[in-house]
């Protein structure tokens, strides 16, 4: 029974550190897109 709860938690952290890490790529694209856009903006005026 230890070992269930034990390997329960490591999966629910594996879980938790993705989506986090899922997150900080979703917020670094969205910033380069950004980016991207006010260069094409400023090219066009």
């Amino acid at each position: 029974m230890r070992k269930i709860i034990v390997l329960a938690a490591a999966a629910a952290a594996l879980m938790v550190s993705a989506c986090n890490t899922v997150a900080g790529v979703g917020r670094d694209v969205q910033a380069a897109g950004r980016a991207v856009t006010g260069t094409a903006n400023d090219a066009k005026h």
